[in-house]
């Protein structure tokens, strides 16, 4: 048994706790805060086939430093998840790569939409947690750019009572931007061929059919107020649309090309500090449900070259509870907000069944980001140099306990 005495619940009441384990641990945790298991909803873990970015075993090391249990990952691997073997292939992957590290990090699959394996879906109902659909172009070569292919997708869903996950940015705008500014090369152009518009078209759309099939619909890193008042209208609507954000663009905005560079490029790009504001603003609202990572990491290497080949995407499962447990402190977002969008939302949305995961967290632990205690394989960070006040300091997975040090 693991068991647990003296901590405090986010309310700040005395809390004791008795987990199941084979492990024998006493935990006097003394001006520490129980929080359940996090559950991150959209990692790339980069497993098969970019294990020089990530694999499993240190990227579950990352997890479980950032106060992660349960992970979602993403299909666009190489080869991209998208038919029943390779899912199976993935997934064994996967656990003897888990099995090897000793760490029993619950994770889930997404599944991924392609043209031509749509019959694909049917043969993996209850072996996946959802459809990933690129609506947009981003790593990898999965993308559903036509109407008729997304309606497809959508009506299939509804029937087998999937949940549909849109990476939602419209790829023929994006043509058309990037057209308009080829001749430009430096990082800032990326939030400008991929506009605010590019964002909420594909939202408007992905919403359109959710509505039309009552398809649930899950919309990936929302990054702009636009989109954030087209799913409080949708929510409104009672539709069954959910909503997720992700800590870069929670407190990173366009101004970090100018520090960070290369490493600032993601999909969809950082905006503006208003959407900043208006993102935490739905996050009290209820309107933005999760906030899921999207750790997506590439080499320094590759994250230095010049736009256009700098690939898109940054690590975050170490620091996003650090960073909303900073903002905390701040005054920006309560305890329970923060408990609501790393765990219970998305328990509830992706039906989850609860478990005894555990986080204990020192509210007051004040600590830099400091890459080269980074887990992660790419071993750095756009928060480096940080300091931030809230770390986690025990996370307990399937009653295994590591303690963070």
């Amino acid at each position: 048994m693991i068991n647990i005495t003296n901590a405090k619940s986010i309310v700040g009441e005395k809390q004791s706790l008795t987990i199941k384990s084979h492990q024998n641990i006493e935990i006097n945790a003394e001006g520490l805060t129980i929080f359940p298991g996090l559950i991150d909803p959209h990692v790339h873990f980069r497993t098969p086939g970019m294990e020089h970015k990530e694999n499993w075993l240190t990227a579950a090391k990352a997890a479980i430093y950032g106060g992660y249990t349960t992970v979602f990952d993403m299909p666009n691997t190489l080869p991209p998840t998208t038919t029943a073997a390779l899912l199976a292939e993935k997934k064994s992957l996967i656990d003897a790569q888990l099995k090897e590290i000793g760490i029993p990090l619950r994770y889930e699959l997404f599944f991924g939409a392609d043209k031509s394996h749509l019959s694909e879906i049917y043969k993996v109902r209850d072996a996946v947690i959802g459809i990933k659909v690129f609506m947009g172009c981003s790593t990898g070569n999965l993308v559903i750019d036509d109407d008729e292919s997304l309606h497809a997708v959508f009506a299939i869903a509804a029937t087998q009572d999937m949940l549909v996950a849109v990476h939602a940015e419209d790829e023929q705008r994006i043509h058309a931007r990037k057209h308009q500014f080829k001749d430009v090369k430096e990082y800032p152009v990326h939030s400008k061929i991929r506009d605010k518009e590019v964002a909420t078209i594909a939202v408007e759309k992905a919403i359109s059919l959710s509505r039309i099939y009552k398809t649930r619909l899950y919309v990936l890193h929302t990054s702009t107020a636009d989109e954030v008042r087209l799913i409080k209208q949708a929510k409104k609507e009672n539709l069954p649309v959910f909503a997720e954000t992700t800590p870069h663009h929670l407190f990173l905005n366009e101004s970090a090309y100018a520090t960070i560079k290369g490493k600032a490029v993601v999909n969809p790009p950082l905006r503006e500090s208003s959407d900043n504001i208006a993102l935490f603003e739905a996050i009290k609202d209820g309107v933005i449900d999760t906030i899921g990572s999207d750790h997506a990491p590439h080499t320094e290497a590759e994250k230095a070259r010049v736009y256009g080949e700098c690939p898109s995407g940054m690590p975050g499962i170490e620091t996003t509870l650090p960073l909303l447990l900073d903002a905390h402190h701040q005054g920006k977002i309560s305890l329970e907000a923060i408990v609501n969008i790393t765990s219970t939302n998305a328990q509830k949305i992706f039906r989850l069944p609860k478990t005894e995961d555990t986080v204990l967290v020192d509210l007051n632990k004040t600590a830099e980001v400091d890459p080269a205690k980074l887990k992660t394989k790419c071993g750095w960070s756009s928060f480096a140099g940080k300091k931030l006040r809230g770390w986690p300091v025990y996370t307990i997975v399937n009653g295994h306990c590591f303690e963070l040090i």
